[in-house]
């Protein structure tokens, strides 16, 4: 394990080049942040997507800002309109965006501007398996990573599915930004553990943030 904290900590830990945990940076943005949250889950409910190859996503996700990330049996892309509703997505919330624009100056990127943000679910069992985010239109803005709730064991790859991951537990609060060398590094979630947290009760939400046009 790269990282040995425990929730209540904030110190930054560097994981590669252009790679930063940034521990319990988010909870400072917490009441505003779940509040918004809701807000969002109102508008664009949760659903477990399909993979091109037809699997159902462990993972149940939705989206908010001006573009959303879907996946079906045609293909990975962002869209303008969530297609279960035919209606734009909900706007970024305020404290969306100045969180991702706060965490991603710290770790050394200025003037990112998330256009997109991906909300994911994962009850106990869910996972999520090694891949690049590579839909987007501009790689050079950094991805900001976001956990809510249950503790989960993220997984930091290299430049090549093969390569060995580093496995980084992450606790409530915690925000790990990638960008520059590390923009395309393969990462991942191991199966999430059963457990409690007194906000997201047995389950973890991850924000993930991007530059998608």
């Amino acid at each position: 394990m790269i990282r040995d904290l425990f929730e209540g900590d904030e110190r930054d830990v560097h994981l590669a080049p252009g790679a930063m945990l940034l521990g319990g940076f988010a909870r400072r943005f917490e009441g505003p942040l779940l509040t918004a949250l809701q807000r969002v889950l109102e508008l664009a409910p949760l659903r477990q997507m399909v993979t091109p190859g037809g699997h159902r996503m462990s993972v149940a996700m939705t989206n908010c800002g001006t573009a959303g990330w879907v996946t079906d049996r045609t293909g990975y892309r962002y869209e303008r309109h969530d297609p279960q509703s035919g209606h734009p997505w909900p706007p970024m919330p305020a404290v969306f965006a100045d969180l991702a624009v706060q965490a991603a100056a710290r770790a050394g990127f200025d003037g990112f501007a998330p256009d997109a943000c991906l909300v994911n679910r994962y009850e106990p069992g869910a996972r999520l398996s090694l891949h690049q985010d590579k839909n987007e239109r501009d790689l050079e803005a950094p991805i900001v990573s976001v956990s809510l709730g249950l503790p989960a064991v993220f997984l930091f790859g290299g430049l090549r599915r093969p390569d060995t991951p580093h496995r980084v537990p992450l606790a409530h609060g915690d925000v790990v930004v990638w960008g520059g060398p590390a923009r395309l590094r393969y990462h991942g979630v191991l199966p999430l553990e059963e457990g409690y947290h007194p906000f997201m009760t047995g389950h973890r939400i991850n924000l993930t943030f991007r530059k998608a046009a």
